[in-house]
């Protein structure tokens, strides 16, 4: 029996409902290619986003390459399978190609091909690539996300995904109760194919009536900026201290998403301000005692002050309709590129004290002297790349502006 998912899945774009912005976003970039070579779309599952890959390569007669997780972790299966598609025309003389990476979330940071390769690749691709992802925004992606443009595939909403399996129910000439309908739309909480699955169970089961209890309750993930919006908007809610449940992300990435959130929230409010931060540093102190100690038992104030603790940390009443733009934490960016910047000091102090017979403690000790010791010539000399030579450069000037400041 083929799945009612994949019989009825989406042939061209009027057929994809609910999703007009991210299909905006996808014809500009396919317009637009090679400006960036790659999209990644990013939301809940079960809401279209492999399907609009496949509208946009049957609306322009395009032949479709797809790949997912399992074949993105090992970087020989890489070379041999994903390196031909990114070079070759389509085999079918159709007007080109699209490559499909699809759920990338799958891959861990331990592949030994993995991101970096699929980054390398996508940079030589001379088709459009589209990547989807559940949640795009764990830390392992951070690379990823700046080399591909960013598109957000929203929930379905509940009376989108009720019309969906009305047509469908109609579709395959079975008379399913309006009640059972709207029991299914409610439970899938925005997932279609969830709700397409359920659909098909009770199709097979000839029932035309289905109680709610006979269908269990999706337990979806959430994208950290709902998180956020409970958290910081919703202290009415009695769930508030289990929030964090449904995103999936470490702790470790929730403190810096909090840290780098809390001003743009309570930036008008700065008794609020200090006594989130409060919450938040108290927190950090009870999960260092967790790492160090194995004290587990303090999970749960940990848990409280990220949440009540920065929920309450504001008097005023919010509603969840108040929109505030949340950002990504820039600390782990620049972490990043101070560890760039001391990886070429590091390669450069190294080719230097090889050259000149001294250490490379003494080299790196001395390297604010490099600029002014190393000539074009004596660059030459020690092979220095184009980046470590632009990182030469830079590191003299602010050097020499830091001098006249001071």
């Amino acid at each position: 029996m083929i799945p009612l998912c994949e019989k009825y899945r989406c042939e061209c774009f009027a057929d994809v409902q609910g999703q007009e912005t991210a299909i905006d976003s996808l014809r500009i970039f396919f317009r637009n290619f090679p400006f960036r070579k790659a999209i990644i779309l990013h939301g809940p599952a079960g809401t279209g986003k492999t399907s609009l890959a496949y509208a946009l390569a049957q609306e322009n007669n395009l032949e479709l390459f797809e790949l997912n997780a399992s074949d993105l972790r090992n970087r020989q299966t890489l070379e041999d399978i994903m390196k031909p598609a990114t070079e070759q025309q389509s085999l079918f003389k159709k007007k080109g190609k699209i490559i499909l990476v699809d759920e990338v979330d799958g891959v861990t940071t331990v592949d030994r091909g993995g991101l970096p390769e699929l980054i390398a690749l996508m940079e030589k691709s001379s088709f459009p690539i589209i990547i989807t992802a559940n949640n795009i925004w764990q830390q392992k992606f951070n690379l990823l996300r700046r080399k591909a443009e960013l598109v957000k595939v929203k929930e379905i909403s509940y009376e989108t995904t009720l019309s969906v399996l009305q047509d469908i129910a109609r579709r395959e000439r079975k008379f399913v109760s309006y009640d059972t309908l709207k029991t299914l739309a409610a439970k899938a909480r925005g997932d279609i194919r969830a709700a397409l699955n359920d659909l098909q169970t009770v199709l097979a089961l000839e029932k035309e009536e289905i109680l709610p209890e006979d269908i269990h309750e999706r337990e979806k993930e959430e994208d950290i900026f709902n998180v956020l919006r409970k958290v910081f908007k919703n202290k009415s809610d009695p769930k508030l201290t289990q929030a964090y449940d449904s995103v999936d992300m470490p702790i470790d990435d929730i403190f810096l998403w909090l840290e780098e959130n809390i001003p743009y929230e309570y930036q008008n409010e700065p008794l609020a301000l200090a006594k989130a931060y409060d919450a938040l540093s108290m927190a950090d102190v009870f999960r260092g005692r967790i790492y160090r100690q194995q004290h587990w038992r303090f999970l749960v104030y940990e848990t409280f002050l990220l949440t009540a603790g920065i929920s309450f940390a504001s008097t005023k009443s919010k509603s969840l309709n108040e929109f505030t733009i949340y950002q990504r934490p820039k600390r782990i960016l620049k972490i990043w590129l101070q560890n760039q910047k001391y990886a070429k000091k590091k390669s450069i102090s190294a080719k230097y004290a090889k050259r000149v017979h001294i250490s490379q403690k003494r080299a790196m000790k001395e390297f604010f002297l490099l600029p002014m010791i190393l000539n074009e010539q004596a660059r030459k000399q020690l092979d220095l790349s184009e980046e470590e030579t632009e990182f030469l450069d830079e590191y003299q000037e602010n050097h020499l502006e830091f001098k006249k400041r001071f």
